[in-house]
C-alpha cells in the first residue's frame, strides 16, 4: 500500500454525566478529567511523529472540545471544520462525501462519536462487525486514494489505556 492518505478515528473523550445539568445532549461538555486525559493523549500521538493536516468533527460540544485539544497539540496547528456526518446519526457515507471534499489533505483526523465511529472504522477497515472504541481511542487508517476505493489498511488502534501509557 502506498500510504498516501492516513485517516485518524477518534472518539471523543470523557464528557459531563448525562442529566439534568445538560438536558441538551448536544450541548454536554468534556469533563475535567477528559479534557486532561485529551491533552495527555493528543501529545503522545504527536510524539509518535504524526502529522495531520485537518480535523473533521462532530459538532457537539464535548467533540468540538476534543477536535480542539487534538489539533492543539500539533505544530502547524491544523484547522478543525464541524461536519453533520459525524454526529450522532450521521452515516458511514456521509462521512466518506466528507473525506472526498478534502482529498488534497494527506492526512485527516475524523473526530466523532459511537456506535458510529466503530461502524465506520469497521466499514473502511472491510469488517462485518464494528470496532469497539472506548472514550479517547484513537485508529490510524490508510488508503491509496480517497475516496477510498475498497478496504483501508488499519496500521494502528489506541486505546485509552495504551495512550495512557505513552506519556512522557
Amino acid at each position: 500500500m502506498a500510504d498516501e492518505y492516513e485517516i485518524y478515528v477518534i472518539r471523543h473523550g470523557l464528557a459531563e454525566e448525562r442529566g439534568d445539568a445538560w438536558p441538551d445532549d448536544s450541548k454536554r461538555p468534556l469533563s475535567e478529567d477528559g479534557m486532561q486525559r485529551m491533552r495527555k493523549a493528543s501529545k503522545a500521538v504527536a510524539r509518535l511523529g504524526v502529522a495531520i493536516d485537518v480535523v473533521l468533527s462532530s459538532p457537539l460540544v464535548r467533540t468540538r472540545q476534543t477536535a480542539d485539544i487534538f489539533a492543539a497539540a500539533f505544530s502547524p496547528h491544523p484547522a478543525v471544520v464541524n461536519v453533520e456526518a459525524l454526529a450522532p446519526g450521521g452515516g458511514p457515507a456521509g462521512v466518506i462525501a466528507e473525506l472526498e471534499k478534502q482529498a488534497k489533505k494527506k492526512r485527516i483526523a475524523l473526530v466523532g462519536h459511537e456506535p458510529g465511529l466503530g461502524e465506520l472504522a469497521s466499514r473502511l477497515i472491510g469488517m462485518r462487525h464494528p470496532m469497539e472504541f472506548k472514550k479517547g481511542a484513537i485508529c490510524r487508517i490508510d488508503f491509496d486514494a480517497l475516496p477510498p476505493k475498497g478496504v483501508g489498511m488499519l496500521r494502528w488502534f489506541l486505546t485509552p489505556k495504551i495512550l495512557k501509557s505513552l506519556k512522557k
